[in-house]
């Protein structure tokens, strides 16, 4: 007798530790392409990494770029090294080792950086559009009210509200029964994916998590362009091309990343859920999961002359070191 419990104690105890982990499914039908797709997205999240932690290092080491705007896209790049590194990691070990487990802990961990580093960066991009509108329709007092101190606090509000704002649909879901093999048809732990999985009804829990993720993205989007409705009638009221075309070129890489990010992220929370809708919105949270993180450090140097300046002298200072030894 006590041989057979200390037999069945430990087949029970493995037992309940393999139901508390998920499966994710990543990719199907790519196994034949796992070593060639690890390399594309290591040297993506290479890039991404070296593109953010430049934009940081270059802002921070020339003084003409400590103006608000830069603080906000310091922040932006910070969010986007944070960002893309809580999926990517793991989707690069299944490619590699072909483990598909997770941890019951890790999975909403995961859950709750993503959603939180989300609805962060949709409030951090519409702070920066308020300084623009600050910028281009309030010029006297915009140094007066955008100063260093209320740079900060407003940077602050935007990661407190993001986190916070996370942890609703993340009490929501942690406390649903799973059942069945758990597998995860995602390649990273999504709210959607996750509460297919539920034994039981997931209406409230689905209602919830679209009220607190709606509000985060449609105030901020709502916020944004009313901001750019008003800075859009200042320029048109300017009298002087070339103060248009200023006033315009500084509003012009924010632009693009707000349709980039609200694009992708619309597609994939706000479309209708069709058969085939869960391999499209693997693609296009891959989009905005891995390439908007690469993409804007690109379009903030590319269209922006004051970084590009400064990166120029950073590379040039870099290559004269170089030769010198």
């Amino acid at each position: 007798m006590v041989s057979l419990l200390s037999w069945t104690l430990p087949i029970t105890e493995k037992n309940l530790t393999w139901l508390s982990d998920f499966q994710l499914q990543g990719f199907t039908n790519t196994e034949d392409y796992n070593i060639c797709l690890f390399f594309i997205f290591l040297l993506i999240y290479l890039l991404t990494l070296s593109g953010n932690i430049l934009i940081i290092a270059v802002v921070r080491s020339h003084r003409h770029l400590h103006t608000p705007m830069y603080f906000f896209i310091t922040n932006l790049s910070l969010l986007e090294i944070w960002y893309i590194s809580t999926t990517v990691p793991k989707l690069l070990s299944i490619f590699v080792s072909n483990d598909h487990r997770v941890s019951f802990q890790w999975c909403f961990a995961q859950l709750y950086m993503f959603h939180g580093l989300g609805m962060t960066e949709c409030a951090l991009l519409a702070v920066m559009s308020l300084d623009r509108y600050m910028a281009i329709c309030n010029p006297l007092r915009y140094t007066t009210i955008m100063n260093e101190k209320m740079c900060k606090q407003l940077a602050l509000l935007c990661w407190a509200y993001g986190f916070m704002a996370a942890t609703i649909p993340l009490m929501f879901t942690i406390t649903v029964p799973f059942c069945g093999l758990r597998h995860i048809n995602h390649y990273f732990c999504d709210l959607a994916p996750l509460l297919s999985l539920a034994c039981g009804s997931t209406s409230l829990n689905t209602t919830v998590n679209a009220c607190v993720i709606g509000f985060a993205t449609m105030f901020n989007f709502l916020l944004i362009l009313v901001m750019y409705i008003n800075i859009m009638i200042s320029i048109i009221r300017m009298k002087s091309n070339t103060s248009r075309g200023r006033a315009f070129s500084t509003c012009s890489s924010h632009i693009t990343v707000v349709v980039l990010f609200y694009t992708t992220a619309f597609t994939v929370y706000a479309n209708p859920k069709g058969a085939h809708s869960v391999d499209y919105d693997k693609m296009f949270a891959l989009i905005y999961a891995m390439f908007t993180p690469l993409l804007n450090p690109v379009i903030y140097s590319l269209r922006n002359k004051e970084v590009k300046t400064a990166l120029k002298k950073v590379i040039k200072n870099l290559c004269a070191n170089w030769n010198n030894y």
